[in-house]
């Protein structure tokens, strides 16, 4: 079982637009809502593979029932924990050419009563869990190092923790050791303070976590593949993409497929890339069930191919 913490979860509306112009009325070819939030992502993505999981967020108002509500439609065990806010709504605009335009709200803020509910949630659930992905930005009232609080409490609860998070919420929790941090190459060069411009700069940077209390990075490189860091050394893979049609989510589609194949080693690195190639070529914020995978297209490596260039600069 996979148990995921999404601290400011949210509803994601998508609307499939022919064209983008300011100032006008425009009308959706195509619109979908669904449960939104990375940790609510990766438990998404776990649920359409087949494998059980629960998702612990703070849910408010009429928003938080209907996030409720969906996950459970998706087979996901939601362990919602009742806040005054209301769960925050977020949309995506999608142009013909796979253009998006996101416009995120900030959620409620959690008052500190709230914000150590959510932890109880989590040590509830942590017995029964393989793993806990906690995952996104940290909602208004929350400390920065609320994080590093729950890998802390989880790590002497016997738990495995992947966090997925950026900035200073990365940093401090980095002193409790997680088991996996999961940047991608923009978090990354944030996390060291220095661009990256090919693999082997990103390689370097992942090692610099590690020395700086990560057990193992899971670096995503965009377009060039993702990168595994562990003490069993390093690795890389690709896959080919024929048509992106939405990234959102698509980190999130890695990481659960890289815990759902252990959540270490190549073999877990070669499913995180099956996933987030998959799930680029879906709509919107769609989650990639098996059928959507083609483990036979990733390209897996133990030779990192330290000069090659990254495709976006990293800063």
């Amino acid at each position: 079982m996979i148990l995921t913490v999404t601290p400011n979860p949210s509803l994601d509306r998508t609307y499939e637009l022919p064209g983008l112009t300011r100032g006008a009325v425009l009308r959706a070819a195509a619109d979908r809502v669904d449960p939104g939030g990375k940790g609510v992502n990766v438990s998404r993505a776990v649920a359409a593979a087949g494998h059980r999981t629960v998702a612990v967020a703070p849910t408010g108002g009429p928003e938080g029932a209907l996030l409720t509500r969906l996950l459970g439609d998706l087979g996901i065990e939601a362990a919602g924990v009742p806040v005054a806010g209301n769960t925050r709504v977020n949309v995506t605009l999608v142009e013909p050419d796979g253009t998006l335009t996101k416009v995120n709200a900030a959620g409620p803020e959690l008052s500190p009563t709230e914000a150590e509910d959510v932890l109880e949630a989590v040590r509830a659930h942590a017995p029964a869990a393989d793993w806990i992905a906690c995952c996104g930005s940290l909602p208004r009232g929350l400390p920065p190092r609320w994080y590093a609080e729950l890998v802390e409490r989880s790590h002497r609860a016997g738990a495995q923790i992947a966090l997925d998070t950026s900035g200073a919420a990365l940093t401090a929790a980095l002193e409790q050791r997680p088991d996996v941090v999961k940047p991608n190459v923009q978090e990354l060069a944030e996390a060291v303070g220095r661009p990256l411009s090919t693999v082997g700069d990103a390689l370097k940077a992942a090692e610099e976590l590690r020395g700086r209390g990560a057990r193992s990075v899971l670096a995503s490189l965009g377009a060039d593949g993702q990168l595994l860091m562990e003490a069993s050394g390093a690795y890389f893979a690709t896959a080919p993409v024929a048509v992106v049609r939405s990234n959102v989510g698509a980190g999130d589609a890695s990481l659960a497929g890289f815990l759902a194949a252990g959540g270490r080693g190549p073999k877990a690195l070669a499913s995180a890339v099956a996933h987030g190639a998959a799930a680029v070529q879906l709509a919107g914020s769609l989650m990639p069930a098996p059928a959507d995978l083609d483990p036979a297209s990733v390209v897996l490596s133990g030779d990192v191919p330290l000069d090659r260039a990254l495709t976006e600069p990293a800063l």
